[in-house]
């Protein structure tokens, strides 16, 4: 048991205790090893503490609890974090995931969700009423993380990013102080936290603008790993209705029904399309799909939309080994393209894949400078995961990912979503933030001078 955690034991833990409504939970508690576990179990540490919160005023006291005591502060909310920066050794953990309630207003098409849902919560919610907003690929993430870092999913090139639709955000800073951001309330954090990811404060709750949509045209077409399938998939999103969302994988072949035997865990691409525009189009996208290459599994039909959230969930439990990089580019070059063949050839799981999510079309239309997501420009964000069931096996083929990371540089801009880098990407924070990152840093001084929130891709002030 750390320092920490001893002293936790005495005044100092029944002084947080007497504040907090929610959970406190300390080591050698009932519950305890359950409470310090994260999504990626690359990660196994030991807070000294973990709180789960109840609510805003929880935030507030844990949040000057960690700072008074001159303690590390992990903050937690759907705990996907690629990088373990929701837990840490000897600090707290503010854990978000009691504070999951959401309102939806259909008039106003908004919704308001407590910084502990997930993905699934608010999907549920707002497709009650035929509503949406760009979120994750995996139901089980979390909103805030999501957010925060910029958002990519199923409905960015419709919709722009899930930080393009948030209307207003509260917000615990650093000092204690709950602040109401929105573009004309406390307007320089907001910007920050449209990208900024979790550098600036804890986010209690987010209200997001939602979009008209319900039942989709969704699922994976897969194809052999082919260069020229890769290429006109290039084509396809460059000439399709923004509607169409159209995720690139590049692994190996699941064990799915749907999929031929003989090919599974062979090397595949496929496409998980969403097509959000109308049904009587649904051929059409069909045959887009059709046009590029052999098809040799498909699972490709009208559902809700929320389900298309939820194809990887089973593939992606908790529990898993992973390691990530990423990258940034304008188009697709014929350079990326060849690396996504030769190393994905090698991909070392079939949990292991590489992403590629288009960022076009609404991601565009606002400026490099409206946000602090910086990446405008880019057409394409591709993550890059070795993903075991050992410690062991991720470790042995962090050099595969490496080596994968190397071979896109040259085709790819100098920096890349921070939600896709790992611990060892920390020298890459300013070009991630490229242009904006001098803004960032003024901000990270006026409401963090001491840098309470650094378990982050940080932002120093």
């Amino acid at each position: 048991m750390s320092t920490y955690a001893r002293a936790l034991d005495g005044a100092v833990a029944e002084r947080l205790g007497t504040v907090v409504h929610g959970d406190l939970i300390q080591p050698g508690e009932h519950g305890y090893d359950e409470a310090r576990r994260v999504y990626n179990a690359m990660h196994d540490k030991r807070p000294a503490a973990v709180v789960r919160a109840a609510d805003a005023g929880d935030v507030i006291a844990t949040v000057n609890f960690a700072r008074d005591q001159d303690m590390a502060l992990a903050v937690r909310g759907g705990s996907h974090s690629v990088t373990g920066y929701g837990t840490c050794d000897d600090g707290v953990v503010l854990d978000l995931s009691r504070m999951r309630g959401i309102r939806v207003d259909p008039t106003t098409r908004t919704a308001w969700a407590e910084g502990g849902c997930t993905w699934a919560d608010f999907n549920r919610a707002t497709h009650a009423f035929g509503l949406a907003t760009t979120g994750g690929v995996v139901s089980s993430t979390g909103i805030g993380g999501l957010t925060t870092g910029g958002g990519m999913g199923h409905l960015a090139r419709r919709c722009g990013l899930a930080c393009d639709n948030l209307v207003s955000a509260d917000v615990v800073v650093a000092d204690g102080s709950f602040l109401t951001c929105t573009e004309k309330q406390n307007a320089d954090l907001f910007w920050a936290l449209r990208g900024g990811g979790g550098n600036f404060g804890v986010v209690t709750s987010f209200a997001y603008r939602l979009h008209a949509v319900a039942d989709i045209l969704g699922g994976p077409t897969f194809y052999p790993l082919d260069g020229d399938v890769l290429r006109r998939y290039r084509e396809l999103i460059a000439e399709s209705d923004e509607r169409l969302g159209a995720l690139l994988v590049v692994g190996l072949g699941p064990p799915l029904p749907f999929l031929p035997e003989r090919w599974h865990g062979r090397p595949l691409c496929g496409v998980l399309a969403c097509w959000t525009g109308p049904e009587t189009q649904d051929d059409e996208i069909r045959a887009r799909l059709a046009g590029l290459g052999p098809i040799v599994g498909q699972y490709l039909g009208r559902m809700p939309y929320p389900v298309i959230n939820t194809l990887f969930d089973e593939l992606l439990p908790a529990g898993l080994f992973h390691y990530w990089k990423g990258t940034f580019s304008k188009g697709m070059p014929d350079g990326a393209i060849d690396a996504y063949v030769e190393y994905g050839a090698a991909t070392p799981s079939i949990q292991s894949s590489t992403v590629v999510f288009p960022i076009d079309g609404a991601c565009h239309r606002v400026a490099p400078e409206a946000t602090a997501f910086a990446y405008r420009d880019a057409d394409f964000s591709t993550a890059l995961s070795p993903t075991l069931t050992t410690r062991e096996e991720c470790v042995a083929h962090m050099d595969w990912v490496r080596r994968f990371a190397a071979a896109l540089r040259p085709h790819s801009m100098e920096g890349a979503y921070v939600n896709f880098m790992d611990e060892d990407d920390q020298g890459r924070v300013r070009s991630n933030y490229r242009q904006n990152y001098d803004r960032l840093t003024t901000i990270k001084r006026q409401y963090d001078p001491s840098n309470l929130f650094h378990l982050n891709h940080n932002i120093a002030p």
